[in-house]
């Protein structure tokens, strides 16, 4: 007699339900991905995931799944699409021989959509629930970043979802999470960046409170939540079972003040502030002004401090008492600044980087943003990478970060035009007909 035998009835229907979603998993997890031989070397290959975010923190995570293997389902309003298509100038425009009309696609969609099919699909049409219901019985991962309990009366909830999919890892991005006094407020980056510190720390130090001149806490938001999905994806192929994950916008923030958060809750006091380019306790340390341009300098120890003074050619302040040591350079910070810049602002940029080649000392360029897509080093790690758009034609995207040596993500998709792949997914993977699907788009459940 075997061993699930001897067990209780529920017992016995608990280890093979387990079993069975165990099953269903593995199957899922093996499907046989898209994009050829080399895209199903990549990690998340054969991972589908059904993608029901917009703007940045969503879309974001969403990318970093496409670019890791999966098959990522992008729905969005069949008319509007995302709220970024909008978001411009500026565009990329039409080709002439896209036959289309219009500003274009914006850079901002274009940024954090790629490798994603889209399908353009209203749930406010009950036709639509039920397309949103199938697809979530085919996928692994569903992220979605309404307002807590949004979806739930459009029967997309996560507990009505685990009932068709019990496998089916659901992720939710809010600005404040599921529960909490704050909960039912929208999330907005730039809001969560000022209630949740950071903007307070961030800025010149006798300057007011300052933003990030990105959305990071959408994009520090997006990336803990693909790693959760991914952790999660290792915890179901153990158990069979998906979960819901509550990501915010707010926590994530508050996770990332990091050391700043740390010193605050061992000392018991604030902040110190701003400290623009500088560090709170280092010295020197911070950007400084050259003859046409800014570079960072970082003095991170004695041994370092002595390197500048050399390269600076200021050996004398090694050795002055005011500087000595670290402790001794904070208390007399704004001199020694002054002395720095005094030295840098008789040569460029430049000719300060080629003074401290091989020096071992913390030395850059502050660059603008084009010159960093344009630099030496950003070229030779391939982190910009030119696709073929199929409304746009040729055109530059960024590329994915992270090497693996047994197999490049890639762009392996331009970012999709509004509704370009709902033929192909109602089709293909739901075994619709044509004639269904031209049924739903004359209803404008689809487009």
């Amino acid at each position: 007699m075997s061993l699930l035998r001897t067990l209780p009835r529920s017992a016995r229907q608990a280890v093979q339900s387990i079993h069975f979603n165990q099953c269903q998993a593995r199957r899922r997890w093996l499907a046989t991905p898209a994009g050829g031989a080399e895209a199903g070397k990549l990690p998340l290959a054969g991972i589908r995931v059904l993608d029901m975010t917009r703007v940045l923190a969503g879309p974001y995570c969403t990318q970093i799944l496409g670019d890791l293997g999966a098959e990522v389902i992008k729905i969005e309003h069949p008319t509007r699409g995302d709220d970024t298509r909008a978001w411009g100038p500026p565009y990329a425009t039409y080709s002439e021989q896209s036959g289309k009309e219009g500003s274009g696609e914006s850079a901002y969609f274009l940024g954090v959509n790629r490798n994603k099919k889209s399908l353009g699909l209203s749930f406010q049409h009950k036709p639509g629930v039920e397309i949103l219901h199938k697809l979530a019985k085919e996928c692994d991962v569903l992220v979605e970043n309404y307002l807590p309990g949004a979806l739930k009366k459009y029967d997309m909830d996560y507990d009505t979802l685990a009932k068709i999919n019990p496998s089916l890892i659901y992720a939710s991005i809010t600005g404040y999470g599921q529960t909490g006094p704050y909960s039912s407020r929208a999330g907005y980056d730039v809001m969560v960046e000022a209630e949740m510190g950071l903007m307070h720390i961030t800025g010149h130090r006798d300057g007011p409170p300052a933003k990030v001149g990105v959305a990071i806490t959408d994009l520090t938001t997006g990336l803990y939540t693909s790693n959760s999905v991914m952790a999660a994806l290792l915890g179901r192929a153990k158990t069979g079972r998906g979960q819901h994950i509550d990501v915010a916008l707010a926590d994530c923030q508050i996770a990332s003040l990091a050391n700043i958060a740390s010193s605050c809750l061992i000392s018991g006091k604030p902040d110190t502030g701003r400290w623009g380019t500088a560090h709170p306790s280092i010295v020197p340390y911070k950007g400084f002004k050259t003859k046409d341009g800014d570079v960072m300098l970082g003095g991170g120890n004695d041994r370092l401090y002595g390197v500048m003074c050399e390269k600076l050619g200021r050996p004398e302040w090694i050795k002055d008492p005011r500087f000595v040591t670290n402790a001794d350079r904070v208390k007399h910070r704004e001199e020694l600044e002054n002395l720095v810049e005094e030295v840098t602002r008789t040569k460029t940029t430049q000719e300060w980087l080629e003074v401290l080649e091989g020096s071992g000392m913390p030395y850059a360029a502050i660059n603008d943003v084009k010159g960093t897509l344009e630099h030496e080093h950003t070229l030779a790690r391939k982190m910009v990478t030119e696709v073929d758009h199929p409304s746009c034609g040729p055109m530059k995207l960024l590329s994915p970060p992270v090497k693996f040596s047994e197999a490049e993500p890639s762009i392996r998709t331009a970012p999709p035009t509004l509704g370009q792949h709902t033929q192909e997914v109602l089709t293909d993977m739901l075994g619709m007909s044509d004639n269904d699907v031209a049924s739903l788009r004359s209803s404008g459940v689809v487009a």
